[in-house]
C-alpha cells in the first residue's frame, strides 16, 4: 500500500514531537553566539571593580598567598618540600591535625615606602597559608622539619598499614 505524501508515520510523528521540544544539538539552527565582554565597564557591571589606574587588582591584596609545595613518598617516609626563600624560622608556623598539614607564615621585605611607581611586581609579600590533606597515614609524632637554603622540608614517618585481610562470607 502506497503512503500519501501528507501522511506521517508514527516514527515521523515521534521525531517531529521530539524536535519541537528540546532541540539541543539535534537541529542545526544558527543562533548568535554571545562572547564575553571583558572590558572594564562590563566587569564593573558583573562585580565591583576598582581601577586605580595602575593596572593592579586591589582585591588581590586581601587574599593570602599560596605556598608552592612538592609532596612525594619514599619507602618509609612522606616528604613535603616548600619553597620558602626569604622567610625566617620565626615567621613560619607548621602544624598537623588529623592527617592535615598546615604551613603558614609571613614573608616580609617586599614593601618599599620610597617607591613612587611599580613597573613589575611579581613577588608575593605578606601572609600566606597552605593546607594539605596528606595522601597517606603518617605518625604525627614522627616528624622532622628543616629549613635550609630557602627550602622547608618536612619528613613524616608513614604508618605501617597491614595488608587487607580477606573476610570469609558464610
Amino acid at each position: 500500500m502506497a503512503r500519501k505524501q501528507d501522511e506521517m508515520s508514527l516514527d515521523d510523528e515521534l521525531t517531529a514531537a521530539f524536535l519541537e521540544g528540546d532541540n539541543s544539538g539535534l537541529v542545526a539552527e544558527e543562533e548568535p553566539v554571545e562572547t564575553p565582554d571583558n572590558t572594564p565597564e562590563a566587569v564593573m557591571e558583573e562585580e565591583e571593580y576598582v581601577d586605580n589606574g595602575d593596572g593592579w587588582d586591589d582585591d588581590a591584596d586581601n587574599l593570602p598567598g599560596q605556598l608552592a609545595v612538592d609532596v612525594y613518598e619514599t619507602t618509609d617516609k612522606l616528604i613535603i618540600k616548600a619553597r620558602t626563600a626569604g622567610i625566617e624560622r620565626k615567621d613560619l608556623d607548621v602544624s598537623i591535625s588529623d592527617n592535615i598539614l598546615t604551613i603558614s607564615g609571613v614573608l616580609n621585605g617586599g614593601e618599599d615606602d620610597k617607591a613612587t611607581q611599580w613597573h613589575i611586581q611579581e613577588c608575593y609579600w605578606g601572609e600566606f597559608s597552605r593546607t594539605i590533606a596528606l595522601p597517606v597515614q603518617v605518625k604525627e609524632d614522627g616528624v622532622e622539619a628543616v629549613l635550609k637554603d630557602g627550602v622547608l622540608t618536612i619528613s613524616f614517618e608513614k604508618e605501617k598499614t597491614e595488608a587487607p585481610k580477606r573476610i570469609m562470607i558464610n
